[in-house]
């Protein structure tokens, strides 16, 4: 009678933890022990609900994140605060590009951010997106970002084009300069490999989840200006393509082995973090690398099982409007009436008094019986 009176997503969360815990951890590398790894706290090293699972925190295992973050945050306020008078050679102008030739601003412009509110949003998102270069590894995220950067620019050509022959609008002259069209293509594996999870709920259809806040500050960006939507859509572009391997861009765009090894050997000293010794080490990995990951991998799993729990307690309480707390199923309302019934019955009969004298006859007409049996 208890089973029945249990709530409907009850079971489902029941068959979720015997999944999680009987499914055996995942890791990339030798270990010492084939266990999973232990459930790290909420918020410590995963940067909270409303981040992604981005591992530990800060810039470590990221030198090119920290580079794009420091080089031209550092160029983009010395251009506006020390140097306004050299702003005009990093104006990405299309427009000159093709009249002039000044293929330089190709370069230039399209580098630095004269804007500070550009500056500021995509350096937080550039930040947020340092997983991917952990993901994936310094060589084949700059191979990502090379070759959005470098389609990005065709693409910008063709869009404007199409803007002056469409509208007759002549935006050619005034698009924003920076290193955007990289930062908008990477939401592409961001929307694609980052598992969502429900953070808050906001009118049923409406929620808040893990990355609300990168979204945020993505539209904030779309809107800081008035032809910046042709960055945005480029970088998009670029990105599905590069993503997607289509019309195999990847082979042709990329970072060349001898290359990586003479940034990793000049640069990347300058621009590596220190690992941080604050941080508790979760998992049964043999080293810190392979801890880490276990713990990724773990995250990445239990953000998926409570996307999975949402979605069966959503499809259970029927939409915006939990129907079944105000409509109990028919079982469950024939249950509750027949414990109701069941409690009223033994409510209604008062339990029967047995006197000492009727206890001694009954003993002594079972020994009589007994007695005639055995006779």
């Amino acid at each position: 009678m208890r089973r029945s009176q249990a709530a409907p997503g009850v079971e489902s969360s029941c068959q979720i933890r015997r999944h999680a815990r009987s499914a055996p951890a995942l890791s990339p590398g030798p270990s010492t022990s084939t266990s999973p790894p232990p459930v790290p706290p909420r918020g410590s090293g995963s940067g909270g609900t409303m981040f992604t699972s981005t591992g530990s925190s800060g810039l470590y295992k990221a030198p090119l994140s920290k580079g794009l973050l420091l080089v031209p945050s550092a160029l983009s306020l010395l251009l506006a605060l020390l140097l306004p008078h050299c702003q005009r050679f990093f104006v990405y102008d299309l427009q000159a590009i093709k009249d002039d030739f000044q293929i330089w601003r190709l370069i230039c412009g399209r580098i630095i951010c004269l804007d500070l509110k550009d500056t500021f949003c995509s350096s937080l998102l550039i930040y947020n997106f340092r997983i991917f270069e952990r993901r994936y590894g310094s060589r084949k995220f700059a191979s990502f970002l090379l070759g959005s950067w470098v389609l990005s620019a065709l693409v910008d050509f063709i869009l404007v084009e199409a803007v002056w022959y469409s509208f007759g609008i002549a935006a050619a002259g005034n698009l924003p300069s920076g290193f955007l069209a990289p930062v908008f293509a990477l939401f592409v594996p961001f929307y694609c490999s980052i598992p969502r999870v429900q953070v808050a709920q906001i009118l049923g259809p409406l929620s808040i989840t893990n990355k609300t806040l990168i979204y945020i500050l993505g539209l904030q960006l779309f809107t800081s200006g008035s032809y910046i939507w042709i960055i945005a859509i480029s970088g998009l572009i670029s990105g599905i393509c590069y993503n997607s391997k289509m019309f195999q861009v990847h082979r042709v765009l990329y970072v060349p082995s001898w290359m990586a090894k003479f940034f990793s050997r000049t640069l990347e000293p300058i621009f590596s973090s220190s690992e941080p010794t604050a941080e508790a080490r979760v998992g049964m990995g043999a080293t810190v690398d392979i801890q880490r990951q276990q713990t990724m991998e773990l995250l990445d799993r239990q953000l998926m099982l409570s996307q999975f729990a949402q979605v069966r307690r959503q499809r259970q309480q029927g939409g915006m409007i939990n129907w079944n707390r105000l409509f109990p199923p028919l079982r469950q309302r024939r249950n509750v009436n027949y414990q109701d019934d069941r409690r009223s019955e033994q409510q209604a009969s008062p339990p029967l008094e047995v006197s000492e004298e009727q206890v001694v006859g009954g003993v002594k007409f079972a020994e009589k019986s007994r007695i005639h049996i055995l006779s």
